[in-house]
């Protein structure tokens, strides 16, 4: 059943975008009197429809081949390859005897329709939602370094105080593109001395291959036993809600990360946990479980306050935005760096099968809607890259003829055309290979 919901959001999430990316152009070619033949929500390759229907001399449908979705617009040159309509005289309600203002306009609706629809998108969510954040300056115990984090230096106990000489506000941007992409250098204090530590550049190979693990994450007191999971080894052990562990085989602890750094060190043996329970001391004994996980939830630690900030709707405006665009300069800067070498590419790049694991199988509307502004934005981003069978790839061609003052010939178009569709036929194998790679390691 989490497959099925899995499979649904992706196709639901892409389907919504495709749609509303398509829609950009074809209400941009309507509003200049250009003709459209086809509106598709997929592929129909090799003429195989899955529903289809006809208003106004357009066909609209839904093909077979889930890669995407097209609209055909009268006389442009476009994946279809359709030359035949080409070899006329040029019609008043084609897009070839349009000015080159409009047919740019054309080429950039689908773009300009996804930007708004992701900033929309974050602006609901930002409203809705408002900001979530601990001040830095509140994690007095300083952070936990997951397996990335340690590989760069960083020490449970450590606070981070600047990335590059900025200080540090709030704990999001511990977590930021600022910092996860690499190449800064990280201010730290270490029981009390300042020290600096290098981010590498490629560090987004290493997250790639770890990222089921934090980078980081605030250290937390160990506080009492909220409660057990039935069956587990702490309810064998005789766990029970209320229950402070001080210490495991006579090792003092003071934080959950010491905790689980000695059951994992313990895994498969017997362990001795001492425990304050009403006030006196006791200890209980088990064996550490194989995933040295006991089974049991820990209260929050009420030393670590978070604080959330609620904004009107226009306040709220601004704010998505700046997170819409984010995504944007992100990309940009994840292609510079595999351009760079500091990251691979089967790293760096992921399909259909890994955007449907970031939706997850539970429904969750909050992640849903803003992988859906994040999918928006990263579409507009791909759309806008200056290769042909892309808009961006027209929009280059159609800059080229406004200032040479003369249209590129019909035959270099088709070429390059072709050109294209073996650039993004050669990608998209790359990507869904890499995608059934990584499924299957």
């Amino acid at each position: 059943m989490g497959v099925l919901i899995m499979v649904a959001q992706v196709i639901l999430g892409l389907s919504i975008l495709i749609v509303l990316h398509e829609l950009g152009h074809f209400l941009a070619a309507r509003a200049f009197g250009i003709k459209v033949e086809k509106f598709y929500l997929f592929f129909d390759a090799w003429g195989v429809k899955l529903f289809k229907f006809k208003y106004k001399d357009c066909e609209y449908g839904i093909g077979w081949l889930p890669l995407g979705g097209y609209v055909k617009i009268a006389g442009m040159i476009d994946e279809s390859m359709d030359t035949e309509q080409l070899s006329g005289e040029p019609q008043e309600w084609e897009f070839r005897s349009k000015p080159a203002w409009q047919r740019l306009i054309v080429m950039l609706g689908g773009i300009i329709v996804n930007v708004v629809v992701g900033v929309v998108v974050f602006w609901m969510l930002t409203f809705k939602m408002g900001t979530t954040d601990i001040k830095n300056d509140q994690l007095v115990n300083g952070i936990v370094p997951g397996e990335i984090g340690k590989s760069i230096g960083l020490q449970a106990g450590d606070r981070i105080l600047a990335i590059d000489g900025t200080k540090i506000e709030n704990y999001s941007d511990l977590i930021s593109s600022k910092l996860l992409m690499g190449g800064v250098d990280l201010t730290v204090n270490r029981a009390g001395v300042d020290t600096k530590i290098h981010v590498p550049a490629d560090i987004l190979n290493t997250i790639a291959d770890k990222k089921d693990e934090k980078f980081i994450e605030p250290r937390m007191k160990m506080t009492s036993v909220a409660g057990t999971q039935p069956g587990s080894e702490a309810v064998k052990m005789g766990f029970i809600k209320g229950d402070s562990i001080i210490a495991v085989d006579n090792t003092p602890i003071q934080f959950f990360d010491q905790l689980k750094d000695q059951l994992k060190a313990k895994v498969g043996k017997p362990v001795e946990l001492k425990i304050v329970r009403d006030g006196q001391e006791q200890s209980l004994k088990g064996v550490v479980p194989s995933d040295a996980i006991l089974g049991f939830n820990v209260n929050p630690d009420q030393t670590i306050k978070t604080f959330t900030i609620h904004y009107s709707l226009m306040e709220s405006l601004p704010m998505g935005a700046k997170k819409a665009f984010t995504v944007i300069t992100d990309n940009a800067k994840g292609f510079g760096k595999i351009f760079k070498g500091e990251i691979r590419a089967d790293k760096a790049l992921s399909g259909p099968v890994g955007i449907a694991q970031l939706f997850g199988t539970e429904v969750d509307w909050v992640r849903f809607w803003s992988l859906v502004g994040m999918l928006s934005m990263a579409l507009a981003f791909m759309n806008l890259l200056p290769i042909p069978a892309l808009d961006g790839g027209h929009v280059v061609f159609l800059l080229i003829e406004m200032i040479q003052g003369k249209p590129l010939s019909e035959k270099f178009l088709e070429k390059a055309q072709m050109v294209g569709f073996f650039i993004l036929l050669a990608l998209m194998v790359f990507i869904f290979g890499n995608d059934i790679f990584k499924l299957f390691k």
